[in-house]
């Protein structure tokens, strides 16, 4: 079926749809698709299609040719960006060689992850690496490079470019930079060193951060010894065991698996010399400078003092929360009411349970797994005019039988793309949310057809059974809200270059769709439009809602203020080096920012592997929480289903990707360009109660 008549068959039963969706017991299509079990095909006679479409794909092998496809044209491509004459034909050769590459590594990061066969996983990880090698070839290539400066630095031709080039075209020569292609050849290869160095260090951190702990049993009481992994005469232990009641077992637990070890710690040392190094080595103050080029915040010092006022203006409730917290540990077990770092977590959830009785046992059979997404159908319909529609994938076209497909269709636009939902739980599989581009949305200029973006939306969810579809707690459902904003910011982007599609853009404006769809999954008037019991039809009652978001708020100063520590300490880490250890480093910002005390002979930051993806970025959190809230408050509270805001939304924020100024595209939403202290009392002002709920608490 041509994508043409694809369409048609899709559009044709949207009537049926919207038909059967009046029935409260019965599910669309889409929400059907989800609550059955998967549809076990036998392709005896069709033809392989290959994964995602790919005819090269249909066999691990295909890889090896997939990628010496993508190598022939980056050859042709980098002759015609070399010789052309400068202008918009340049910053074109240039998206459409990163274009190439792109799908081909993209695609293969995903499937050295996901894909259950290991021969699969092989080829993709082998893929990787050759296309990772031409990529650092193509940045470190001065004839290349060259290109694009006559370009950027002919004034006149720059002046006739439309925005989204010029930007584009500042973003790959930024690209450059970075890689040292302005310095003299010694200096550049010791860049290139340095590059390649980093990348061993990164992955030697990763690894090890995630690596169990071991101790002599004998070590540890007899009768905690069960909740451990067992390894001959010793115990393993691979977390912190936050939530556990027994404040022994938290307090092991957290004191072995943060105990430090000489090998990491070197290791991390090193890591944040040589990010400083090559930093400075490129032009930058420091890494932190380089790594905020571009983002909202722009620079550490901003960030730093995001960071400073909002612990200011939380002191006073992140000291009252830590008080609830000692007289709970007090309460608990009079003999031992010290607060620890080991106790926030779990006093944190007995102070919620204890006041508003959030059991998930009590939410999950309302929010079955296609009642959310019939929820997420209905929702983007009535923002902006587009649905979600199921279809089948060809054989050999995804790599588990119970990945579904979905096609984002407008009502005007037709089809905007695909997303892949990779959801349930298997063997092997990581255990994490997460949003993959497999390919980016662009305008084909040979083609004269916009390349529709195709991701992955990975989760995992726990498989139906025989007597109830798959049940999602509160905060698996807010999970899956979270992640189909950044799989409709990739959608709803139109960009004409491949280089800043959809998520591609600077990572403290990334979360902010994403952040704000969760703000969409706790209001009521979104949720009673599809959460109901699976076996009853009954609504979600309405004061249970109201005390699931109440309860978020309950110790929120404490939580927040933990981050505000994780992301001072992620930029103390990458500002200018300090003749002292991370962890004295450490030491004083958990006093100063956090407040619960040190525990000696542990170093938490041998467990942050965000220090890899992330160094220097991990306030984008916290700051994308900000934009979000800002834009719920003043553009969604009073009505989220609001059709002409999800038009504005779609224009000012969605659309561009990464190729307008995040800042710019904040002040369009919001019409006015916020401040610090408004990002600030944003955050804060999520933690107010609202007095309404307390009064329906009282009436039932």
């Amino acid at each position: 079926m041509s994508a043409s008549q694809r369409l048609l068959h899709l559009v044709k039963y949207r009537s049926l749809w919207t038909h059967v969706r009046r029935k409260v017991t019965t599910w669309s299509p889409v929400g059907a698709a989800f609550n059955a079990k998967p549809f076990r095909r036998l392709d005896l006679v069709e033809k392989n299609v290959g994964l995602f479409g790919v005819p090269e794909l249909s066999c691990p092998e295909g890889f090896q040719a997939a990628t010496q496809t993508a190598l022939k044209n980056t050859e042709l491509l980098l002759h015609r960006a070399c010789s052309c004459s400068p202008g918009v034909e340049t910053v074109e050769c240039f998206d459409q060689l990163s274009d190439g590459l792109c799908k081909v590594a993209d695609l293969a990061d995903f499937i050295k992850v996901a894909h259950p066969d290991p021969a699969y996983r092989e080829a993709a990880e082998k893929t990787c690496i050759d296309i990772g090698t031409v990529v650092e070839k193509l940045n470190t290539n001065v004839e290349l490079c060259k290109s694009l400066k006559n370009l950027l630095d002919n004034a006149k031709v720059v002046a006739e470019l439309d925005p989204d080039t010029k930007r584009v075209a500042e973003l790959f020569m930024f690209d450059f930079e970075i890689s040292g292609i302005h310095l003299d050849d010694k200096l550049r290869k010791e860049a290139v060193a340095l590059h390649v160095k980093l990348l061993d260090l990164s992955n030697e951190f990763l690894i090890g951060s995630h690596v169990p702990n071991r101790i002599a049993k004998s070590a540890i009481p007899k009768h905690l010894q069960v909740l451990f992994a067992s390894d001959g005469s010793f115990i393993q232990i691979g977390g912190l065991h936050a939530d556990s009641p027994d404040d022994l077992l938290r307090e092991i637990a957290y004191r072995i698996y943060l105990y430090p070890n000489a090998d990491l710690m070197e290791c991390l040392e090193e890591l944040l010399k040589c990010r400083y190094k090559l930093a400075k080595l490129v032009g930058y103050d420091s890494y932190g400078h380089r790594a905020l080029k571009g983002t909202m915040a722009k620079n550490p010092e901003t960030v730093m003092s995001f960071l400073q006022l909002l612990t200011d203006k939380l002191s006073q409730r992140t000291a009252k929360d830590f008080q609830m917290m000692r007289d709970m540990k007090k309460k608990l077990n009079p003999r031992n009411a010290e607060l620890m770092p080991w106790d926030h977590p779990f006093l944190s959830g007995v102070l919620r349970a204890e006041r508003y009785n959030i059991e998930p046992s009590l939410y999950s059979p309302y929010l079955s797994l296609g009642a959310c997404m019939e929820g997420l159908n209905n929702l983007f319909s009535q923002l902006y005019g587009v649905s979600l529609m199921s279809e089948h994938p060809g054989p050999g076209e995804v790599w588990s039988e119970d990945v579904r497909k979905l096609a984002v269709v407008h009502e005007t636009e037709g089809l905007l793309g695909y997303i892949y939902c990779d959801f349930f739980h298997r063997r092997d599989k990581p255990h994490q949310d997460c949003h993959f581009t497999i390919r980016g949305g662009r305008w084909c200029q040979e083609t004269d057809q916009y390349q529709l973006p195709v991701v992955v939306l990975m989760l995992s969810l726990p498989h139906p059974t025989k007597s109830a579809p798959t049940l999602l707690t509160p905060g698996m459902m807010e999970n899956l809200f979270h992640e189909m904003g950044h799989a409709m910011h990739s959608m709803l982007g139109r960009t004409r270059y491949q280089h800043v599609t959809g998520t591609r853009c600077a990572t403290d404006f990334a979360e902010v769709p994403s952040i704000l769809m969760e703000y969409f999954a706790t209001d009521y008037r979104v949720i009673s439009q599809f959460a109901r019991h699976f076996e009853t039809g009954q609504p979600l009652p309405e004061n249970m809602v109201a005390r699931l978001c109440e309860s978020k708020k309950v110790c929120g100063a404490a939580d927040t203020q933990l981050q505000v520590f994780y992301a001072v300490l992620d930029q103390i880490y990458h500002g200018k080096p300090q003749n002292r250890s991370t962890t004295e480093i450490l030491k004083e910002m958990q006093e100063k920012f956090y407040g619960l005390p040190y525990t000696p002979n542990t170093a938490w930051q041998l467990r942050f592997s965000h220090l890899i993806g992330y160094g220097a970025k991990y306030y984008s959190y916290l700051m994308s929480r900000a934009v979000a809230s800002m834009v719920w408050k003043q553009c969604f509270v009073q009505d989220p289903l609001n059709r002409d805001m999800g038009e504005r939304y779609r224009r000012e924020m969605l659309a561009h990707g990464g190729a307008k100024e995040p800042v710019l595209m904040v002040e369009g939403m919001l019409q006015r360009r916020p401040s610090m202290e408004d990002f600030v009392d944003a955050l804060v002002s999520e933690l107010n109660p609202n007095f309404e709920t307390f009064l329906m608490d009282s009436e039932s």
